[in-house]
């Protein structure tokens, strides 16, 4: 019963996980964002992730909170 992962287009080289999870709404600041990261509850590519500057880039997927985001670039 898995939805379809949210597309987030970025028009550099890579976003960092915790700006991602600000842009997404994930999280409200970058203090909460770090916050979540370093408790262990985003996954990056279905591997839990501990590295809040962790460069994303397009096809990458995080998760958080039963929610999926996928990184895509401007095409």
């Amino acid at each position: 019963m898995s939805k379809e992962a949210e597309k987030i287009e970025i028009t550099t080289e890579f976003i960092r996980l915790d700006s991602a999870l600000k842009f997404t709404g994930s999280a409200e600041t970058g203090g909460e964002a770090k916050y979540l990261i370093q408790e262990g509850q985003v996954l990056v590519n279905g591997e839990v992730c501990l590295q809040r500057t962790k460069k994303l880039r397009p096809g990458d997927v995080f998760e958080f909170n039963g929610e999926s985001f996928i990184i895509s670039g401007v095409e």
